[in-house]
Protein backbone atom coordinates (compact mmCIF):
# COMPACT_ATOMS: atom_id res chain seq x y z
CA UNK A 1 0.00 0.00 0.00
CA UNK A 2 0.93 3.53 -0.53
CA UNK A 3 0.18 6.89 1.52
CA UNK A 4 -1.12 9.88 -0.02
CA UNK A 5 -0.80 13.36 0.80
CA UNK A 6 -3.59 15.36 -2.34
CA UNK A 7 -6.42 15.52 -3.32
CA UNK A 8 -7.66 15.06 -7.06
CA UNK A 9 -9.12 18.09 -7.83
CA UNK A 10 -9.91 19.36 -11.32
CA UNK A 11 -8.10 16.88 -12.85
CA UNK A 12 -4.72 16.82 -10.70
CA UNK A 13 -3.23 16.09 -7.41
CA UNK A 14 -3.23 19.13 -5.12
CA UNK A 15 -1.63 19.32 -1.36
CA UNK A 16 -4.60 19.23 0.71
CA UNK A 17 -5.19 22.40 3.00
CA UNK A 18 -4.03 20.73 6.56
CA UNK A 19 -1.37 18.92 7.03
CA UNK A 20 -3.53 16.03 9.24
CA UNK A 21 -3.61 13.10 7.77
CA UNK A 22 -5.78 9.94 8.78
CA UNK A 23 -4.18 6.35 8.94
CA UNK A 24 -5.54 3.34 7.07
CA UNK A 25 -5.27 0.17 9.11
CA UNK A 26 -5.49 -3.47 7.94
CA UNK A 27 -7.95 -5.04 10.20
CA UNK A 28 -6.78 -8.49 10.02
CA UNK A 29 -3.36 -7.55 12.11
CA UNK A 30 -4.61 -4.45 13.17
CA UNK A 31 -1.30 -2.51 11.85
CA UNK A 32 -1.40 0.50 9.33
CA UNK A 33 -0.88 0.70 6.00
CA UNK A 34 -0.66 3.46 4.95
CA UNK A 35 -1.93 7.21 5.33
CA UNK A 36 -4.75 10.25 3.23
CA UNK A 37 -5.32 13.53 3.77
CA UNK A 38 -7.43 14.75 6.34
CA UNK A 39 -9.55 16.91 4.20
CA UNK A 40 -11.42 19.94 5.38
CA UNK A 41 -14.16 22.18 4.15
CA UNK A 42 -11.52 24.37 2.19
CA UNK A 43 -10.63 21.15 0.27
CA UNK A 44 -14.61 20.25 -0.17
CA UNK A 45 -14.78 23.87 -1.55
CA UNK A 46 -11.98 23.89 -4.18
CA UNK A 47 -13.48 20.68 -5.36
CA UNK A 48 -16.73 21.77 -5.72
CA UNK A 49 -15.57 24.82 -7.68
CA UNK A 50 -13.65 22.62 -10.03
CA UNK A 51 -17.02 20.30 -10.20
CA UNK A 52 -19.05 23.40 -11.29
CA UNK A 53 -16.69 25.27 -13.54
CA UNK A 54 -16.86 21.68 -15.66
CA UNK A 55 -20.19 21.13 -15.24
CA UNK A 56 -22.15 22.77 -18.14
CA UNK A 57 -19.38 21.75 -20.74
CA UNK A 58 -19.45 17.99 -19.36
CA UNK A 59 -23.57 18.43 -19.61
CA UNK A 60 -23.17 19.56 -23.42
CA UNK A 61 -20.82 16.40 -24.29
CA UNK A 62 -22.96 14.12 -26.69
CA UNK A 63 -24.28 11.28 -24.62
CA UNK A 64 -22.31 8.70 -26.80
CA UNK A 65 -19.29 10.32 -25.87
CA UNK A 66 -19.51 10.45 -22.43
CA UNK A 67 -20.78 6.58 -22.50
CA UNK A 68 -16.78 5.96 -24.48
CA UNK A 69 -14.79 7.74 -22.13
CA UNK A 70 -17.17 5.69 -19.18
CA UNK A 71 -15.88 2.86 -21.12
CA UNK A 72 -12.66 3.44 -21.19
CA UNK A 73 -12.93 4.45 -16.99
CA UNK A 74 -14.16 0.54 -16.86
CA UNK A 75 -11.37 -0.79 -19.03
CA UNK A 76 -9.09 1.66 -16.51
CA UNK A 77 -10.37 -0.19 -13.78
CA UNK A 78 -10.12 -4.05 -15.53
CA UNK A 79 -6.42 -3.30 -16.01
CA UNK A 80 -5.75 -2.42 -12.45
CA UNK A 81 -8.10 -5.60 -10.65
CA UNK A 82 -5.60 -7.33 -9.04
CA UNK A 83 -4.16 -4.37 -7.65
CA UNK A 84 -8.32 -3.41 -6.75
CA UNK A 85 -8.77 -6.43 -5.22
CA UNK A 86 -5.53 -6.36 -2.87
CA UNK A 87 -6.17 -3.28 -1.56
CA UNK A 88 -9.71 -3.97 -0.79
CA UNK A 89 -8.36 -6.92 1.46
CA UNK A 90 -5.16 -5.03 2.79
CA UNK A 91 -7.84 -1.90 4.18
CA UNK A 92 -11.22 -3.70 4.56
CA UNK A 93 -9.70 -7.60 5.29
CA UNK A 94 -12.37 -9.33 2.68
CA UNK A 95 -11.25 -12.50 1.44
CA UNK A 96 -8.82 -12.60 -1.40
CA UNK A 97 -11.09 -15.02 -3.93
CA UNK A 98 -13.78 -12.64 -2.47
CA UNK A 99 -12.22 -9.57 -3.61
CA UNK A 100 -11.44 -10.42 -6.78
CA UNK A 101 -14.87 -11.50 -7.58
CA UNK A 102 -16.82 -8.80 -5.93
CA UNK A 103 -14.98 -6.29 -4.66
CA UNK A 104 -13.09 -5.75 -8.16
CA UNK A 105 -15.60 -7.66 -10.39
CA UNK A 106 -18.67 -5.92 -9.50
CA UNK A 107 -18.04 -2.75 -9.96
CA UNK A 108 -15.97 -3.28 -13.05
CA UNK A 109 -19.59 -4.65 -14.72
CA UNK A 110 -21.96 -2.37 -13.27
CA UNK A 111 -19.43 0.66 -14.89
CA UNK A 112 -19.90 -1.20 -18.36
CA UNK A 113 -23.39 -1.03 -17.88
CA UNK A 114 -23.34 3.15 -17.99
CA UNK A 115 -21.15 2.93 -20.42
CA UNK A 116 -24.02 1.16 -22.24
CA UNK A 117 -26.93 3.19 -20.96
CA UNK A 118 -25.36 6.24 -21.27
CA UNK A 119 -25.53 5.46 -25.09
CA UNK A 120 -28.81 4.07 -25.42
CA UNK A 121 -30.94 5.89 -22.59
CA UNK A 122 -33.80 8.28 -24.31
CA UNK A 123 -32.58 11.74 -23.29
CA UNK A 124 -35.66 13.55 -25.10
CA UNK A 125 -39.03 11.66 -26.33
CA UNK A 126 -41.99 13.99 -27.51
CA UNK A 127 -45.39 14.06 -25.13
CA UNK A 128 -48.11 15.79 -27.47
CA UNK A 129 -46.91 19.02 -28.85
CA UNK A 130 -44.46 19.16 -26.12
CA UNK A 131 -40.64 17.76 -26.25
CA UNK A 132 -39.62 16.25 -22.80
CA UNK A 133 -36.09 16.58 -21.58
CA UNK A 134 -34.10 14.97 -19.25
CA UNK A 135 -31.27 16.82 -18.14
CA UNK A 136 -28.14 16.53 -15.64
CA UNK A 137 -29.48 17.74 -11.97
CA UNK A 138 -25.75 19.29 -12.17
CA UNK A 139 -22.69 18.88 -8.96
CA UNK A 140 -22.95 15.69 -7.30
CA UNK A 141 -21.73 15.30 -4.07
CA UNK A 142 -21.17 11.53 -3.76
CA UNK A 143 -20.29 10.27 -0.13
CA UNK A 144 -19.63 6.41 0.23
CA UNK A 145 -19.30 3.53 2.70
CA UNK A 146 -16.45 1.37 4.11
CA UNK A 147 -17.93 -2.24 2.99
CA UNK A 148 -18.00 -2.26 -0.35
CA UNK A 149 -15.70 0.83 -1.46
CA UNK A 150 -15.41 0.62 -5.01
CA UNK A 151 -18.70 -0.85 -5.85
CA UNK A 152 -20.39 1.77 -3.84
CA UNK A 153 -17.95 4.01 -6.02
CA UNK A 154 -19.31 3.37 -9.01
CA UNK A 155 -22.68 2.79 -8.54
CA UNK A 156 -22.59 6.29 -7.94
CA UNK A 157 -20.11 7.87 -10.49
CA UNK A 158 -21.06 6.17 -13.68
CA UNK A 159 -24.80 6.89 -13.37
CA UNK A 160 -24.15 10.55 -12.85
CA UNK A 161 -21.42 10.97 -15.52
CA UNK A 162 -23.73 8.81 -17.75
CA UNK A 163 -26.18 11.63 -16.73
CA UNK A 164 -23.94 14.77 -17.52
CA UNK A 165 -23.42 15.36 -13.68
CA UNK A 166 -20.33 16.62 -12.13
CA UNK A 167 -18.83 14.71 -9.00
CA UNK A 168 -17.26 15.59 -5.62
CA UNK A 169 -16.78 11.91 -4.23
CA UNK A 170 -15.95 11.58 -0.01
CA UNK A 171 -15.44 7.90 0.42
CA UNK A 172 -15.81 6.65 4.26
CA UNK A 173 -12.30 7.00 5.95
CA UNK A 174 -11.77 3.29 6.79
CA UNK A 175 -10.83 2.37 3.30
CA UNK A 176 -9.51 5.56 1.04
CA UNK A 177 -6.51 3.87 -0.88
CA UNK A 178 -9.48 2.60 -3.32
CA UNK A 179 -10.66 5.46 -4.08
CA UNK A 180 -7.19 6.94 -4.61
CA UNK A 181 -7.26 3.76 -7.15
CA UNK A 182 -10.79 4.78 -8.86
CA UNK A 183 -8.94 8.60 -9.04
CA UNK A 184 -5.74 7.13 -10.88
CA UNK A 185 -8.01 5.05 -13.43
CA UNK A 186 -10.55 8.17 -13.96
CA UNK A 187 -7.29 10.43 -14.94
CA UNK A 188 -5.94 7.31 -17.26
CA UNK A 189 -9.61 7.42 -18.82
CA UNK A 190 -9.49 10.59 -20.78
CA UNK A 191 -12.19 11.78 -18.92
CA UNK A 192 -12.08 15.86 -18.76
CA UNK A 193 -10.55 18.06 -15.62
CA UNK A 194 -13.18 18.57 -13.04
CA UNK A 195 -15.88 16.19 -13.99
CA UNK A 196 -14.75 14.21 -11.01
CA UNK A 197 -12.70 14.99 -7.92
CA UNK A 198 -12.01 13.06 -4.46
CA UNK A 199 -11.74 14.88 -1.16
CA UNK A 200 -10.18 12.40 1.82
CA UNK A 201 -11.38 12.88 5.08
CA UNK A 202 -13.83 12.52 8.21
CA UNK A 203 -17.54 12.38 8.17
CA UNK A 204 -17.94 15.05 10.28
CA UNK A 205 -16.00 17.38 8.73
CA UNK A 206 -15.31 16.94 5.03
CA UNK A 207 -18.62 15.01 4.43
CA UNK A 208 -20.67 17.30 6.43
CA UNK A 209 -19.17 20.28 4.44
CA UNK A 210 -19.90 18.85 1.13
CA UNK A 211 -23.30 18.12 2.06
CA UNK A 212 -23.92 21.34 2.86
CA UNK A 213 -22.27 23.00 0.43
CA UNK A 214 -24.34 25.96 -1.24
CA UNK A 215 -22.94 24.32 -4.97
CA UNK A 216 -23.65 20.41 -4.90
CA UNK A 217 -26.97 20.05 -6.09
CA UNK A 218 -27.52 16.49 -5.12
CA UNK A 219 -26.17 14.19 -2.50
CA UNK A 220 -26.05 10.50 -3.09
CA UNK A 221 -25.41 8.92 0.79
CA UNK A 222 -24.93 5.39 1.24
CA UNK A 223 -24.12 4.27 5.21
CA UNK A 224 -26.32 4.42 8.41
CA UNK A 225 -29.80 5.34 8.47
CA UNK A 226 -29.17 7.76 11.68
CA UNK A 227 -26.49 9.55 9.82
CA UNK A 228 -28.64 9.57 6.28
CA UNK A 229 -31.40 11.05 8.49
CA UNK A 230 -29.03 13.99 9.54
CA UNK A 231 -28.26 14.38 5.33
CA UNK A 232 -31.61 14.53 4.51
CA UNK A 233 -32.17 17.41 7.04
CA UNK A 234 -29.28 19.19 5.59
CA UNK A 235 -30.03 19.01 2.24
CA UNK A 236 -34.18 19.93 3.43
CA UNK A 237 -32.99 23.10 4.54
CA UNK A 238 -31.25 24.22 1.05
CA UNK A 239 -34.07 22.11 -1.05
CA UNK A 240 -31.19 20.09 -2.83
CA UNK A 241 -31.93 16.47 -3.99
CA UNK A 242 -30.63 13.17 -1.97
CA UNK A 243 -30.75 10.23 -2.71
CA UNK A 244 -30.22 7.77 0.46
CA UNK A 245 -29.41 4.04 0.77
CA UNK A 246 -29.15 3.40 4.53
CA UNK A 247 -29.36 -0.02 6.77
CA UNK A 248 -31.33 -2.77 6.54
CA UNK A 249 -32.48 -5.99 8.57
CA UNK A 250 -33.88 -7.70 5.53
CA UNK A 251 -36.16 -11.28 6.23
CA UNK A 252 -35.31 -14.57 4.55
CA UNK A 253 -38.45 -16.54 4.39
CA UNK A 254 -38.50 -20.37 4.29
CA UNK A 255 -42.27 -21.00 3.68
CA UNK A 256 -43.76 -25.02 4.35
CA UNK A 257 -42.78 -25.99 0.25
CA UNK A 258 -39.09 -24.67 0.35
CA UNK A 259 -36.32 -26.90 -0.13
CA UNK A 260 -35.37 -26.25 3.56
CA UNK A 261 -31.58 -27.74 3.50
CA UNK A 262 -30.73 -25.53 0.51
CA UNK A 263 -32.74 -22.37 1.66
CA UNK A 264 -30.53 -22.33 5.24
CA UNK A 265 -27.08 -23.11 3.00
CA UNK A 266 -27.92 -20.21 1.17
CA UNK A 267 -29.12 -17.59 4.06
CA UNK A 268 -25.52 -18.62 5.90
CA UNK A 269 -23.93 -18.11 3.14
CA UNK A 270 -25.90 -14.65 2.47
CA UNK A 271 -25.08 -13.04 5.60
CA UNK A 272 -21.08 -14.46 6.11
CA UNK A 273 -20.48 -12.52 2.88
CA UNK A 274 -18.22 -10.18 3.49
CA UNK A 275 -18.47 -10.40 7.50
CA UNK A 276 -21.51 -9.95 7.34
CA UNK A 277 -20.74 -6.40 6.71
CA UNK A 278 -23.46 -6.10 3.87
CA UNK A 279 -26.58 -3.41 4.07
CA UNK A 280 -29.09 -6.09 2.29
CA UNK A 281 -27.70 -9.27 4.31
CA UNK A 282 -30.60 -11.52 5.56
CA UNK A 283 -29.76 -11.50 8.77
CA UNK A 284 -33.43 -12.96 9.63
CA UNK A 285 -34.26 -16.38 8.79
CA UNK A 286 -37.88 -17.54 9.24
CA UNK A 287 -38.58 -20.84 9.55
CA UNK A 288 -42.11 -22.64 10.26
CA UNK A 289 -42.59 -23.80 13.60
CA UNK A 290 -43.06 -27.52 12.68
CA UNK A 291 -39.86 -27.35 10.94
CA UNK A 292 -38.00 -24.96 13.35
CA UNK A 293 -35.60 -27.25 15.12
CA UNK A 294 -34.66 -29.01 11.84
CA UNK A 295 -33.67 -25.60 10.28
CA UNK A 296 -31.45 -24.74 13.73
CA UNK A 297 -29.58 -27.75 13.36
CA UNK A 298 -29.03 -27.38 9.66
CA UNK A 299 -27.90 -23.83 10.32
CA UNK A 300 -25.44 -24.61 13.36
CA UNK A 301 -23.61 -27.09 10.72
CA UNK A 302 -23.93 -25.16 7.73
CA UNK A 303 -21.79 -21.81 9.94
CA UNK A 304 -19.27 -24.32 10.94
CA UNK A 305 -17.42 -23.78 7.57
CA UNK A 306 -17.04 -20.12 8.00
CA UNK A 307 -14.11 -20.26 9.88
CA UNK A 308 -12.79 -16.23 10.74
CA UNK A 309 -9.17 -15.37 8.72
CA UNK A 310 -10.15 -18.08 6.04
CA UNK A 311 -13.63 -17.75 4.54
CA UNK A 312 -14.76 -15.18 6.82
CA UNK A 313 -12.29 -11.68 7.22
CA UNK A 314 -12.43 -9.23 9.46
CA UNK A 315 -14.61 -6.42 10.77
CA UNK A 316 -13.25 -2.93 9.13
CA UNK A 317 -11.89 -1.33 12.81
CA UNK A 318 -12.24 -2.37 16.63
CA UNK A 319 -15.24 -0.44 17.43
CA UNK A 320 -17.12 -2.42 14.76
CA UNK A 321 -15.94 -5.74 16.32
CA UNK A 322 -16.73 -4.14 19.75
CA UNK A 323 -20.29 -3.20 18.57
CA UNK A 324 -21.22 -6.53 17.27
CA UNK A 325 -20.36 -8.21 20.07
CA UNK A 326 -21.94 -6.16 22.24
CA UNK A 327 -25.26 -7.09 20.15
CA UNK A 328 -24.10 -10.89 20.42
CA UNK A 329 -24.53 -10.47 24.25
CA UNK A 330 -27.62 -8.04 24.46
CA UNK A 331 -29.17 -11.37 22.31
CA UNK A 332 -27.95 -13.49 24.76
CA UNK A 333 -29.48 -11.04 27.56
CA UNK A 334 -32.58 -10.88 26.38
CA UNK A 335 -33.19 -14.60 26.27
CA UNK A 336 -32.06 -15.53 22.44
CA UNK A 337 -30.07 -19.34 22.51
CA UNK A 338 -26.71 -19.29 20.95
CA UNK A 339 -26.35 -22.36 18.79
CA UNK A 340 -23.15 -21.45 16.73
CA UNK A 341 -20.17 -19.01 17.92
CA UNK A 342 -20.93 -16.41 20.42
CA UNK A 343 -19.28 -12.65 21.50
CA UNK A 344 -15.66 -13.96 22.42
CA UNK A 345 -13.06 -12.89 20.14
CA UNK A 346 -12.15 -15.80 17.59
CA UNK A 347 -8.26 -15.02 16.96
CA UNK A 348 -6.23 -12.69 19.55
CA UNK A 349 -5.11 -10.51 16.10
CA UNK A 350 -7.56 -8.68 13.85
CA UNK A 351 -11.35 -7.36 14.04
CA UNK A 352 -12.49 -10.97 14.03
CA UNK A 353 -16.29 -12.00 15.36
CA UNK A 354 -17.05 -15.47 15.55
CA UNK A 355 -20.12 -16.41 12.91
CA UNK A 356 -22.83 -16.60 15.32
CA UNK A 357 -26.20 -17.99 14.84
CA UNK A 358 -29.21 -17.33 17.52
CA UNK A 359 -32.02 -19.72 17.62
CA UNK A 360 -35.34 -18.57 20.07
CA UNK A 361 -35.26 -15.16 18.52
CA UNK A 362 -38.86 -13.57 19.35
CA UNK A 363 -39.39 -10.38 16.94
CA UNK A 364 -39.49 -7.73 19.90
CA UNK A 365 -35.55 -8.69 20.46
CA UNK A 366 -32.65 -5.87 20.09
CA UNK A 367 -31.04 -8.77 17.59
CA UNK A 368 -34.52 -8.72 15.55
CA UNK A 369 -35.04 -5.36 15.40
CA UNK A 370 -31.88 -3.27 14.87
CA UNK A 371 -29.00 -3.71 12.38
CA UNK A 372 -26.11 -5.14 13.76
CA UNK A 373 -23.72 -5.41 10.61
CA UNK A 374 -21.53 -8.66 11.02
CA UNK A 375 -21.20 -12.11 10.87
CA UNK A 376 -24.85 -12.81 12.93
CA UNK A 377 -28.12 -14.88 11.92
CA UNK A 378 -31.19 -14.68 14.22
CA UNK A 379 -33.66 -17.35 13.32
CA UNK A 380 -37.66 -16.97 14.11
CA UNK A 381 -40.32 -19.38 14.35
CA UNK A 382 -43.52 -18.24 12.54
CA UNK A 383 -46.88 -20.36 12.77
CA UNK A 384 -48.72 -19.39 9.04
CA UNK A 385 -48.26 -17.25 6.29
CA UNK A 386 -49.80 -14.28 8.15
CA UNK A 387 -48.06 -14.80 10.77
CA UNK A 388 -44.29 -14.63 8.26
CA UNK A 389 -45.74 -11.55 6.87
CA UNK A 390 -46.38 -9.57 9.93
CA UNK A 391 -42.67 -10.46 11.29
CA UNK A 392 -40.85 -9.85 7.77
CA UNK A 393 -42.27 -6.27 7.83
CA UNK A 394 -42.13 -5.99 11.42
CA UNK A 395 -38.80 -3.20 11.38
CA UNK A 396 -38.31 0.27 10.43
CA UNK A 397 -36.59 -1.27 7.39
CA UNK A 398 -37.07 -2.41 4.06
CA UNK A 399 -34.12 -2.97 1.89
CA UNK A 400 -33.89 -6.47 0.70
CA UNK A 401 -35.35 -9.73 1.46
CA UNK A 402 -35.82 -13.56 0.11
CA UNK A 403 -38.53 -15.79 -0.11
CA UNK A 404 -38.13 -19.95 -0.67
CA UNK A 405 -40.77 -22.23 -1.98
CA UNK A 406 -43.21 -22.87 -4.33
CA UNK A 407 -42.37 -20.19 -7.21
CA UNK A 408 -46.32 -18.60 -7.68
CA UNK A 409 -46.56 -18.75 -3.71
CA UNK A 410 -42.80 -17.52 -3.15
CA UNK A 411 -43.79 -14.64 -5.61
CA UNK A 412 -46.85 -13.89 -4.11
CA UNK A 413 -45.75 -13.42 -0.75
CA UNK A 414 -42.49 -11.45 -1.86
CA UNK A 415 -45.32 -9.10 -3.69
CA UNK A 416 -46.52 -8.04 -0.29
CA UNK A 417 -43.17 -7.53 1.54
CA UNK A 418 -42.29 -4.13 2.33
CA UNK A 419 -38.93 -4.02 0.60
CA UNK A 420 -37.29 -2.72 -2.33
CA UNK A 421 -35.88 -6.05 -3.75
CA UNK A 422 -36.67 -9.72 -3.02
CA UNK A 423 -34.60 -12.90 -3.95
CA UNK A 424 -36.81 -15.38 -5.14
CA UNK A 425 -35.37 -19.16 -4.50
CA UNK A 426 -31.47 -17.93 -4.39
CA UNK A 427 -32.38 -15.50 -7.63
CA UNK A 428 -29.06 -14.14 -8.94
CA UNK A 429 -27.76 -10.38 -8.36
CA UNK A 430 -28.93 -8.44 -11.41
CA UNK A 431 -26.68 -5.45 -11.60
CA UNK A 432 -29.40 -3.97 -14.04
CA UNK A 433 -31.88 -3.91 -11.68
CA UNK A 434 -33.44 -0.92 -8.98
CA UNK A 435 -31.75 -1.52 -5.51
CA UNK A 436 -33.41 0.79 -2.93
CA UNK A 437 -34.81 0.30 0.10
CA UNK A 438 -38.79 0.84 1.61
CA UNK A 439 -39.17 3.47 4.86
CA UNK A 440 -36.37 3.61 6.66
CA UNK A 441 -33.76 2.15 4.13
CA UNK A 442 -33.42 5.42 1.89
CA UNK A 443 -35.06 7.16 -0.70
CA UNK A 444 -34.08 6.75 -4.29
CA UNK A 445 -32.43 3.81 -6.35
CA UNK A 446 -29.09 2.93 -7.75
CA UNK A 447 -28.34 0.52 -10.75
CA UNK A 448 -29.26 0.21 -14.02
CA UNK A 449 -31.71 3.13 -16.05
CA UNK A 450 -33.51 3.87 -12.52
CA UNK A 451 -29.99 4.56 -10.74
CA UNK A 452 -29.45 6.80 -13.78
CA UNK A 453 -32.69 8.42 -13.51
CA UNK A 454 -31.99 9.83 -9.71
CA UNK A 455 -29.52 12.14 -11.39
CA UNK A 456 -32.09 13.57 -14.04
CA UNK A 457 -33.97 16.30 -13.82
CA UNK A 458 -36.97 17.09 -16.36
CA UNK A 459 -37.58 20.01 -18.66
CA UNK A 460 -40.35 20.57 -21.37
CA UNK A 461 -40.82 22.92 -24.28
CA UNK A 462 -44.44 23.04 -25.65
CA UNK A 463 -45.23 23.65 -29.42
Amino acid sequence: MKSHDAMYIGGEWRPAASTDTIPVVNPADEQVIGHVPAGTAEDVDAAVHAARAAFRGWAATPPAERAKLIGALRDALAARAEEIAATVTAELGAPPQFAAAVHAGLPIAVAGTYADLAAAHPFEEKVGNSTVYSEPVGVVGAITPWNYPLHQIVAKVAPALAAGCTVVLKPAEDTPLTAQLFAEAVHASGIPAGVFNLVTGLGPVAGQALAEHEGVDLVSFTGSTAVGKRIGALAGGAVKRVALELGGKSANVILPSADLGKAVAVGIANVMANSGQTCSAWTRMLVPTDRYDEAVALAAEAVKKYVPGDRVGPLVNARQQQRVRGYIEKGVEEGARIVAGGPEAPRETGYYVSPTVFADVTPDMTIAQEEIFGPVVSILRYEDEEDALAIANGTVYGLAGAVWGESEEAVAFARRMDTGQVDINGGRFNPLAPFGGYKQSGVGRELGAHGLSEYLQTKSLQF
